[in-house]
């Protein structure tokens, strides 16, 4: 196993290097002279008011920093990645805040065994300097059926008593009261996580592995073992999986949830997830409270505690009343919170209804008949051609672009076989190409999608009075035209054009008195067979593969080639 590469100056310095780096870019943090610790910049604000003290091992960002301002954290102190932080630089802040005026400091800890430590000690020394320092620890973690001695460790759910503390705090409420508040809050909270990969301190070998068909329930944010590995899940599957374990009644770290109960879900990505899979988690975890009975009165979707690189994600509820949910939504300037809506999540939003039709449109009628019959057996000879093509195109895909262009071709296929099979297709030409536009322009997506919608909406209107074979061969080229105005590109820049370019070449040969359909159709499927090839020895003009060296380009142009096999299914089904 290898050591992953990381984007830092050395091991050494990354976790100062990050702080730094935050600091710079946010006017309302300063960094603590001669200590690993972040400060408000208007300590002055604090006179008079309870400060808050947070912090632990670096690689959990934007934990700890990013909540540090008002509303929020007075300060916090890091470590090294993993790395609880030093003793002197937790005294140091405390004496900072203490000296600007505090009325009394809070230390907010996650239940690990040095921050615990190193925390309470810097709060011992602090207590015998007369400072009025309290600290609760923070342990969320709902993976264990058993009681552990050590506790339950502290995960995300340390973000929100961050919050609720905070907006205690700005509200002027003392040291008693909010130690009190947060305290029951921080028991009214469940997180469990979950992860597809592991993640490498920098300088280090991952912390575990999992196989590629594996997941993980239930680890740390240090990347300590879960309780259980299993078979990857879909995602609506895995977040109720967690669900389930988070309130099992036989867990004795479980959240008690019981229909009716009002929430704030927080979905975190532990680092390394996509957006994409993110606002899928949070949909589903959304759904499934919204069927076992449960509000959701606020959902954080985000990054909001890390574990450096994993791609996983962790769940955190909180049971809340009013008065909780009136803390969660409190100003902050806090960095890292985010611009939260004041009002519930629900999978029941009303949608906005679709607009009508402008008066211009085109409807497009079906029709029944030989001539539909034929229209039928060409495109499903097209839509089977492409589906046994898409590996071919996506392997072609993968040198020049991002590797799709099978999968964006098989969406357009399927998409004609279910309306082919859903209504017969109209036999007239301008229509049928119109309606396929349409189609391909609704279902096809990615560029492909634009392109194709663009060449047979262009190439429909020569064919809306007249549809001889000269007017194909003006139906060819006004699409061709159409593509070109728009999308840039031009034969030779090694793009769809190319073979489509080749093809209507040989199809002017339709406007000679006497011209012989398929004769001039098969040549015109050969040139742009050929035109297709030859985008091998090509430079890339335009599309992805422009941005790419030449000399990586050594496979012919996905999309010519997906344009000539169109034209060979075509010209197969016409003769069939």
């Amino acid at each position: 196993m290898e050591v992953p590469k990381k984007l830092v100056n050395s091991v050494a310095s990354c976790a100062d290097d990050a702080l730094a780096g935050l600091v710079a870019c946010n006017p309302g943090l300063r960094l603590l002279q001669g200590h690993r610790v972040v400060l408000r910049a208007d300590l002055v604000a604090i006179q008079g008011r309870v400060a808050l003290l947070s912090g632990g091992g670096s690689g959990h960002e934007p934990a700890h920093a990013g909540y540090v301002g008002k509303g929020m954290l007075t300060g916090v102190v890091a470590g090294a990645v993993f790395t609880s932080p030093a003793v002197g630089s937790i005294l140091a802040a405390i004496r900072a805040v203490t000296q600007a005026g505090a009325a009394g400091t809070l230390l907010i800890v996650k239940n690990y065994t040095g921050d615990r430590l190193n925390f309470g000690l810097a709060l011992e020394r602090a207590r015998v300097e007369g400072a009025d320092v309290r600290m609760v620890v923070v342990g969320d973690d709902s993976a264990f059926a058993a009681p552990k001695k050590a506790g339950r460790r502290g995960l995300c759910g340390t973000v929100l008593i961050h919050k609720v503390a905070g907006a205690l705090a700005e509200a002027g409420a003392s040291l008693n009261e909010i130690v009190e508040k947060v305290s029951a809050a921080a028991k009214a909270m469940g997180t469990l996580g979950l992860s597809l990969s592991p993640c490498s301190v920098p300088g280090s070998k991952p912390t575990f592995q999992l196989a590629d068909d594996e997941m993980e329930l239930g680890l740390g944010i240090h990347g300590e073992a879960g309780v259980r590995r299993m078979k990857v899940l879909l995602a609506d599957e895995a977040v109720e999986t967690m669900l389930a374990h988070m309130t099992d009644p036989s867990n004795a770290s479980r959240l008690p949830l019981s229909p009716g109960a009002s929430v704030v879900l927080v979905v975190n990505n532990l680092g390394g997830l996509s957006c994409l899979e993110l606002g899928i988690v949070a949909g589903a975890a959304v759904r499934r409270l919204e069927s076992r009975g449960i509000h959701v009165a606020r959902a954080l979707v985000g990054s909001f505690m890390t574990a450096l690189e994993m791609a996983g994600v962790s769940l955190t509820l909180m049971l809340v009343d009013e008065e909780l949910v009136g803390l969660i939504d409190a100003k902050t300037t806090a960095m890292a919170w985010p611009n939260l809506a004041a009002a519930p999540a629900t999978s029941q939003r009303q949608e906005v209804p679709a607009p009508k039709e402008g008066p211009g449109t085109t409807q497009h009628e079906t029709s029944t008949g030989p001539d539909t019959v034929r229209v039928q057996l060409i495109l499903e000879r097209v839509c089977s051609t492409l589906l046994d093509m898409q590996d071919k195109l996506n392997e072609l895909d993968r040198s020049a672009g991002d590797g799709d262009c099978g999968h964006t071709h098989a969406r357009a296929a399927r998409a004609i076989q279910e309306w082919v099979r859903a209504r017969p297709p109209p036999a007239a030409p301008a229509q049928l190409l119109s309606a396929l536009a349409d189609l391909l322009l609704e279902k096809m997506g990615g560029s492909s999608g634009a392109l194709y919608g663009l060449f047979l909406t262009a190439a429909a209107r020569p064919l809306l009075n007249r549809n001889d074979l000269p007017t194909w061969a003006d139906a060819m080229d006004a699409g061709i035209e159409a593509m070109q105005r728009y999308g840039g590109a031009a034969p030779g820049d090694r793009t769809m054009l190319d073979s489509l370019c080749a093809a209507a070449q040989a199809l002017h040969a339709l406007r000679s008195p006497g011209a012989d359909l398929l004769p001039v159709l098969a040549a015109a499927v050969e040139s742009a067979e050929a035109a297709a090839e030859a985008t091998r020895q090509m430079e890339a003009g335009a599309g992805r593969a422009s941005y790419i060296s030449s000399a990586q380009l050594l496979q012919p142009d996905p999309g010519a080639v997906a344009v000539a096999a169109v034209l060979r299914a075509v010209l197969e089904g016409l003769r069939s």
